[in-house]
């Protein structure tokens, strides 16, 4: 089955910036994420809604994916493209009997197959990192057997049928001339071997499932859907090949109050009507600890103030971002009757307000909504 568009996958525009990205990227993974969406088909769904963020949200691949799609150089995106010239070895092999000598021995090391664990954290876990241990199911090496799959004091013996090959070659005549045509060979399943007597505890695969404990480094600053790769933590490899690797998803859980975007975090503050009328130095919680802001005299509801490297470290240790915190200012819904009559008053005065009676009314405003 062909592979869908990326930009249809998060339902975008071509010309669709990081943000529009992150958030459609957001949105949908919600949507879809295994342990929330219980429909069928919901956990493939997810994989093509990351695997397309991953791509878009990289300059550089983003880019190779605009020129070429998903036949971009170097194997394409996701599995895709002819890595290897293995489409071409398929085809000589079924019509030639051709194909590489990789392909047609059976007993070639091959390296296993990678896995996928998908881990939830928490908001300060991907700000600061963290050390910590994941359990997942996957293939050992059986250690009755020692991998070879035969009963302990017995060995495999090459297939008969196949004389060992993994492959039937069948000659067909054509109208072309003869051709011979490669088959998988029925007898060994295209091992090449077949085991007289199995081993008693993996019944001849050479691996049971266990569950496995591995350590994971969560590194400093990483965001919501990109992956770690830890090397070598797949499923074994076959006749003597490499282990696969482990790819670790990142989902990580929204904060009470701080908001991500990239390596910025922004935070809302809300204020009363004087404080930022009259201004206000206040305590402004950040990831980093609670630091001081000076909130000057005249403050508007939406207006934004920086507070320099108190962001998130780049993943990549691109520097740090920082933290933008976004104010609101609160209109009071319960007032008392003094409280009403001064702002009829301020109301009235605030066209020209004369130096003496500004100041007066100023000074009542702030003794009354603090309480005096």
């Amino acid at each position: 089955m062909s592979k869908r568009d990326y930009y249809e996958v998060l339902g975008v525009s071509k010309s669709a910036s990081k943000d529009e990205l992150k958030k459609a990227y957001r949105k949908l993974s919600k949507q879809y994420h295994p342990d929330i969406n219980k429909e069928p088909g919901a956990d493939e769904k997810f994989k093509e809604i990351a695997e397309a963020y991953e791509v878009l949200s990289d300059d550089t691949k983003r880019s190779q994916y605009d020129q070429f799609g998903h036949e971009a150089p170097g194997g394409g995106f996701g599995g895709g493209g002819f890595s290897g010239f293995g489409g071409f070895d398929d085809i000589f092999s079924t019509f030639f009997g051709g194909g590489s000598s990789r392909r047609s021995d059976p007993n070639a090391p091959r390296k296993g197959d990678d896995l996928q664990y998908r881990m939830n954290i928490s908001f300060e876990d991907a700000v600061f990192g963290k050390q910590t241990e994941v359990e997942i199911p996957k293939e050992e090496s059986c250690d009755t057997c020692k991998g070879s799959g035969a009963k302990p004091g017995t060995s495999a013996k090459t297939c008969g049928n196949c004389n060992g090959s993994g492959q039937i070659n069948q000659a067909v005549e054509t109208p072309f001339g003869r051709m011979v045509n490669r088959r998988t060979c029925s007898t060994c399943s295209g091992t090449g071997k077949i085991i007289p007597e199995k081993c008693s505890t993996c019944h001849g695969a050479g691996t049971v499932q266990k569950k496995k404990k591995i350590k994971v480094t969560i590194p400093a600053g990483v965001d919501d859907g990109q992956q770690l790769r830890v090397s070598g933590q797949g499923e074994p490899g076959k006749n003597g090949g490499p282990a696969g690797d482990l790819y670790i998803l990142f989902n990580v859980r929204e904060h009470e109050y701080f908001e991500r975007d990239g390596d910025d975090v922004y935070y809302e503050l809300k204020l009363t009507f004087p404080q930022a009328a009259l201004g206000d130095d206040i305590e402004v919680p950040t990831v980093h600890g609670k630091v001081k802001l000076k909130i000057p005299a005249g403050t508007q509801s939406g207006e934004k103030f920086r507070i320099k490297d108190k962001g998130i470290k780049n993943v990549h240790g691109y520097g740090q971002g920082h933290q933008y915190v976004i104010v609101r200012v609160l209109t009071p819904t319960k007032l008392t009757e003094k409280q009403k009559q001064l702002l009829r008053d301020f109301a009235e005065i605030s066209g020209d307000i004369p130096e003496e009676q500004g100041s007066s009314l100023f000074e009542r405003l702030k003794k009354t909504f603090k309480g005096d």
